[in-house]
């Protein structure tokens, strides 16, 4: 790629990448035999009429370790055809193994993602110079944006300031998704990476507050549930209306709890199958459905969203079979 085509794609990213970002789930057929194509169209179509600003597939949340290549590509294929350029689609490449990621990446490139969401390797535990190799390899021989992601809890492994720094001077990395839930980290990535570095918050809880902070939206699970109170939170943020972001965020807040009660996506799962008779709950092993309590901690969260008398409608009609 030409120095100046990095350049001009490189500043127009945080224009066209941010807001309310949904790391969409991966619907399958009953058993989890193979992927619902019907109900993964049907899904994406609603979240960008509830006004979802893009959209993540074949990430965790969408249970890509357990996705074949075949079905990660066809799943990329059916979300952009679904999104029909209306809104950004980022597809997820990283995996712990620097040429896995690499052939994901190529691969979504070549079917026309916007951008690449690339997660720090797990398992491995690599050193912040191993970090460093496998992004920029990624980054180097794939003409793709490319968001780096974090997320300690799941990969044992966190990106340091220096290590951002570093990783900032190449052109094709645009941002990081941060889902450490850790408030002090937008300016000290600013600080590290610049100013035009695009921040991303990977965690609900604190999506407000991130994107209050110096961040430009959200790659949120519950947003596959209420897309809408998600895309109102994060425009709410973005235009420094505090008070408002504040109530959303607290709306939010307890369905945010219930789904934070087991492993992602098996909560956020069961709920979008209470809202959605087009979605079934299946997982594929090693991840389970939620215990009892779980179940019930989720619905009783969706009852209370949906019976909040609040400013913001939480509109289900698009949901036609979801559980009274």
């Amino acid at each position: 790629m030409r120095a100046g085509a990095d350049a001009e794609r490189r500043s127009a990213a945080p224009h066209r990448i941010g807001g309310s970002l949904t790391a969409l789930v991966t619907p399958f057929v009953a058993g989890g035999s193979r992927i619902d194509e019907r109900a993964c169209a049907d899904l994406m179509s609603w979240q960008i009429a509830e006004g979802t600003d893009g959209v993540v597939v074949g990430e965790a949340t969408g249970e890509a370790p357990t996705l074949t290549f075949t079905e990660r590509d066809r799943l990329l294929c059916i979300a952009l055809e679904a999104a029909a350029g209306r809104v950004p689609v980022i597809a997820g490449t990283g995996t712990n193994c620097t040429r896995t990621s690499l052939s994901f990446t190529q691969r979504a490139e070549a079917a026309g993602a916007d951008a690449a969401l690339v997660v720090a390797p797990s398992y491995n535990k690599p050193t912040q110079e191993g970090l460093y190799r496998h992004f920029a390899a990624i980054a180097r021989k794939a003409d793709l944006l490319v968001l780096l992601y974090t997320v300690p809890s799941r990969t044992g492994v966190d990106l340091a300031p220096e290590t951002l720094a570093r990783l900032a001077a190449i052109p094709c990395i645009i941002g990081l998704t941060d889902a450490t839930g850790d408030l002090t980290r937008p300016a000290v990535t600013a600080r590290a990476a610049g100013p035009a570095f695009l921040q991303l918050s990977g965690h609900d809880a604190t999506a407000a507050a991130f994107t209050l902070a110096g961040g430009r939206g959200c790659i949120s699970v519950v947003a596959n549930i209420a897309p809408r109170l998600c895309a109102e939170l994060q425009r709410a943020c973005l235009t420094g209306d505090h008070r408002r972001a504040t109530m959303l965020q607290a709306r939010l807040s307890p369905l945010i709890a219930a789904l934070e009660r087991e492993t992602d996506p098996g909560p956020v799962k069961f709920a979008l199958s209470l809202m959605r008779a087009d979605v079934a709950p299946d997982l594929r092993l090693p991840l389970v459905v939620p215990r009892p309590e779980t179940a019930a901690a989720i619905e009783a969260a969706l009852e209370g969203l949906r019976g909040d008398e609040g400013s913001v409608p939480v509109d289900w009609s698009a949901g036609a079979g979801h559980a009274a």
